[in-house]
C-alpha cells in the first residue's frame, strides 16, 4: 500500500490541491518500508488523480478536498481521508494502528471548493449527473429501478437510486466501490455526497462514511428492507 499526505511544514496541509508537497509512504505488513516527500507539481484540472495513481497511491491524507476532487480520485480507486490534522510522522503511526479518522473538511470551501487544480470552482454535479432538487433522496439498492430490493449493505450495495420524491423520477448510479477490496463505505458516501441528495434510505452506515455524508447536509434514515418503491411510500407517509 502506499498512501500520499499532503504535506506543508511536516504536517498535514489543510489543502490538498494547494500544499506544498506531498510524503508518499510505503506500507508492508502494517509497517513502513519506505518514505519521500515530492513537491506539488502544478497541474491542470483533473490531473492529480491521474498522477497519483500512476504513482501506484491507494489512500489520500489531507485536510480538506472538494466533493468534485474526492470523486474523481474515486473514481480512480483512491481512498481520500480527509479533516486530518497533526504532523505527517502522528498521522502515519495512527493510519498504521486504525485510529486515524476522518473529520471536518478543514478548506471550508461552503458553497465552493477546491477543484482537483488547486483552485476554487463552483461546485458542480458529479459526472453524468443530472442536478438534483431538495426533494431528491438516495436509496442503496440491489437492481437499477424502483422495484428492486432495498440493500441494507450501504458501502457494498451495487446501485444507488436517486429519486425525486415529486415526481417519481430517478437515476439509476451503479456503484463501482461495491467491490472495493477496502474504503468500499467511504468512497460510496462520496459518491452518493457528490450528488447531493437531502437523504440517503439504507441499512447501517459506518463513522466515516456517516462523516462524509454529514458534512454534504445528507440526513441518513435506516431501512431494515423491502423493495425501494416500499421504502419511498414509507418515508412520504412518515
Amino acid at each position: 500500500m502506499r498512501i500520499a499526505i499532503s504535506t506543508d511544514g511536516g504536517s498535514v496541509s489543510a489543502h490538498f490541491g494547494r500544499c506544498p508537497s506531498y510524503t508518499l509512504i510505503d506500507i508492508e505488513d502494517g509497517k513502513v518500508v519506505g518514505r519521500r516527500e515530492i513537491p506539488n507539481p502544478g497541474h491542470s484540472p483533473g490531473f492529480l488523480p491521474g498522477y497519483l495513481g500512476e504513482r501506484g497511491v491507494t489512500v489520500i491524507i489531507a485536510g480538506g478536498m472538494g466533493p468534485r476532487a474526492q470523486d474523481l480520485f474515486a473514481e480512480n480507486g483512491i481512498e481520500t481521508i480527509i479533516g486530518v490534522e497533526g504532523h505527517v510522522d502522528e498521522v502515519v503511526d495512527r493510519f498504521l494502528r486504525g485510529t486515524l479518522e476522518a473529520g471536518r473538511d478543514l478548506c471550508d470551501h461552503g458553497h465552493r471548493h477546491e477543484g482537483p487544480c488547486g483552485h476554487e470552482h463552483e461546485a458542480a454535479p458529479a459526472p453524468g449527473a443530472r442536478p438534483l432538487s431538495p426533494g431528491v433522496v438516495a436509496v442503496s439498492a440491489k437492481g437499477g429501478d424502483l422495484d428492486a430490493d432495498l440493500d441494507p449493505h450501504f458501502g457494498r450495495a451495487p446501485y444507488f437510486l436517486f429519486v425525486d420524491l415529486p415526481t417519481g423520477a430517478f437515476e439509476a448510479v451503479v456503484n463501482q466501490q461495491s467491490d472495493a477490496a477496502h474504503g468500499a463505505g467511504i468512497q460510496s458516501a462520496q459518491l452518493v455526497a457528490a450528488r447531493r441528495p437531502a437523504a440517503l434510505l439504507t441499512g447501517q452506515v459506518g463513522p466515516n462514511a456517516a462523516r462524509v455524508l454529514d458534512a454534504a447536509g445528507v440526513r441518513v434514515i435506516g431501512v431494515d428492507g423491502g423493495t425501494v418503491r416500499e421504502a419511498l411510500e414509507a418515508l412520504k407517509q412518515s
